[in-house]
């Protein structure tokens, strides 16, 4: 890649839609979802991490399965979104989980974190797994992203992430402009883009793949508001203000010319996955190569 990706995202845009969207309750229907599928996959990984960090964790919904799969570990959830972390904090600071007490153990640590996916303020090499669920597509800067995970990852530590692809919302995106209707729409990083950049960020073997998860709706109002749900539109240059009840009537009559011949509106969301292992070393600037400290204290002496 000769330039890393920069997502036309409004920051400040992210955190309020986020923030009226607390606890984000209503958008598990595919969230969680997402998160199971990426449980299934960490299956087949040989893995024991200590401390896990929960990048952009929102209100926790995913501390649960992961102590069920890991019950020693500590959680670190992290999350920019003050509401978001008031609603983690109250759920789950200090509780013992479900299968904690089914087993009379003690309770794990769960701290929650406010900060930016790329600026974390955790120690180096502190943390074991990085696991991030449907975060990354809404950081402006993935590769800064990447280049934090590395930083605070262990060597050979595993990084784990799902996020949403270019394919997502293209019947939206259709009716937007079948009805004239100008506004921008949030973009989404290739898979294979991100595959790179984990190369390029320090991590080894990086492995992604991508499904199309096609929504069904039975009107467009609950398409919309599904949209909203999980997220909504802070993209840079989506059309200022409320819209009005006229642009709004144009884009329903759009979306609900493209029912389909068993009475349903589709929409679509690509599915990007990946995962890869912090190396012990990274190439640098001109050339040289930067390698971990804890990789040396790990390194076998030779032999005399």
């Amino acid at each position: 890649m000769s330039q890393p990706p920069t997502l036309p995202l409004n920051s400040r845009h992210v955190l309020q839609q986020f923030s009226r969207r607390s606890p984000l309750d209503e958008a598990q229907f595919l969230y969680g979802e997402i998160a199971q599928r990426m449980l299934q996959r960490l299956s087949y990984i040989r893995t024991q991490p200590q401390v896990i960090l929960d990048a952009g964790c929102g209100a926790a919904h995913a501390l649960e399965p992961l102590r069920a799969r890991y019950s020693e570990m500590d959680y670190i959830g992290l999350d920019a979104c003050p509401a978001l972390l008031e609603v983690a904090e109250r759920r789950h600071a200090g509780r013992p989980s479900l299968w904690q007490r089914l087993r009379n153990k003690p309770t794990r640590a769960a701290v929650f974190v406010e900060a930016d996916l790329a600026a974390t303020g955790l120690n180096p090499e502190s943390v074991d797994l990085v696991w991030s669920n449907m975060a990354l597509h809404w950081h402006s800067q993935p590769h800064q992203v990447f280049h934090e995970w590395r930083r605070v990852l262990r060597t050979d530590g595993l990084a784990m992430f799902s996020c949403l692809g270019p394919g997502t919302f293209k019947e939206l995106r259709q009716a937007l402009f079948v009805a004239d209707l100008t506004t921008r729409t949030p973009a989404f990083v290739d898979m294979h883009d991100f595959g790179d950049l984990l190369v390029e960020n320090g991590f080894a073997d990086p492995v992604m793949d991508q499904e199309i998860v096609t929504l069904t709706y039975r009107t467009p109002e609950k398409l919309l508001a599904d949209v909203r749900a999980l997220g909504g539109n802070p993209a840079v240059g989506r059309r200022a203000g409320l819209v009005g009840r006229s642009w709004r009537q144009r884009l329903l009559n759009a979306l609900e010319s493209q029912r389909h011949m068993d009475g349903t509106i589709h929409l679509s969301l690509e599915v990007a996955y990946g995962h890869a292992w912090r190396a012990a070393s990274v190439r640098g600037p001109g050339g040289e190569t930067r390698i971990s400290v804890d990789a040396l204290r790990r390194a076998p002496r030779p032999d005399r």
